[in-house]
């Protein structure tokens, strides 16, 4: 059983929202050899959520371990709940909204485990802060989960800084999912990474490429700035803007780890091959300050 901790989490997450019917809408055959060639790689961090593909996207993935059993060990399984969407399979919802309460969570983790064909989650996040959450209550089903063996460990996904604290204040908290990207950097800046690098809770970066945004051709002279920026460092580093902008995010001391969006196991292979890349502290600000448009004060 792979357990997760701060000096063993994969350098990147793999993310699984594309995969089926929200994107590439995978074969179960293709399913398998992308999840093979991920764990070839040692990216062992696969990142779900109940919801994606309509609520279909567990199940997807799971057709894949119910036929081999044997790759379950040699993986982590991340998946998030929360969100109540509209969907055909989901009569009962009337609206897209949130529930955190204890049954919702514990009914979540239930179906998820069902459709994963596991026993466990290695762990699980609150997808969305529900404006009516009870931490308390949040706590209870926690310590259930776990002391049922069916998650191993709690996270959240998009909470702001008091958030986190007041959950993790009443219940042990290892990661917190929030957008960071040269287009979205409130991260850096709001308290979150600090909170991280205080409480010893790792930072995952959803969006870490902007979208895809920084790749466009535009008018935006920020965004001319940034992709000139990048142009320099890829003439020598030898790496392509999408390779610099992860060495730009695992060059914070908290820690982060991007989530790679993509289906295309030679773009996961590309993302691998830029680890060894470590960009200076004012080539970090040379692209900071591009992204600002302006030089620091």
């Amino acid at each position: 059983m792979v357990k997760l901790s701060k000096e063993n989490i994969s350098p990147y997450i793999i993310g699984t929202m594309r995969l089926g019917s929200w994107g590439s809408k995978l074969s179960t055959a293709a399913y398998e050899a992308f999840i093979e060639g991920c764990l070839d790689l040692d990216l062992i961090d696969f990142d779900h959520a109940d919801i994606y593909g309509d609520y279909t996207t567990e199940e997807d993935f799971g057709k894949v371990l119910k036929t081999r059993p044997d790759l379950r060990d040699k993986m982590r399984i991340t998946t998030k709940c929360g969100i109540q969407m509209m969907a055909k399979n989901r009569p009962e919802h009337q609206l897209k909204s949130y529930n955190l309460s204890k049954a919702h969570i514990k009914a979540s983790v239930e179906r998820s485990l069902k459709n994963l064909h596991t026993d466990r989650l290695d762990v699980l996040l609150l997808h969305r802060p529900d404006y009516l959450l009870d931490p308390h209550e949040i706590a209870e089903a926690f310590s259930d989960l776990k002391e049922e063996g069916k998650v191993l460990a709690f996270g959240v996904s998009n909470f702001s800084v008091s958030q986190f604290d007041l959950l993790n204040s009443v219940t042990p908290l290892v990661t917190n999912q929030v957008e960071i990207s040269l287009l979205q950097r409130n991260a850096f800046e709001d308290g979150t990474l600090d909170q991280c690098l205080k409480s010893g809770c790792i930072p995952s970066a959803w969006s870490p490429l902007g979208g895809g945004a920084l790749f466009q051709d535009s008018d935006d002279a920020r965004l001319s700035s940034i992709q000139r920026v990048l142009g320099k460092l890829s003439k020598k580093y030898g790496l392509m803007p999408d390779q610099l902008l992860y060495a730009w995010l695992r060059k914070h001391p908290a820690g982060i780890v991007p989530v790679l969006g993509t289906s295309k196991l030679e773009r996961i292979k590309a993302a691998h091959k830029a680890l060894d890349v470590s960009i200076t502290k004012e080539e970090w600000y040379m692209l900071w300050e591009a992204a600002i448009g302006t030089e620091v004060a």
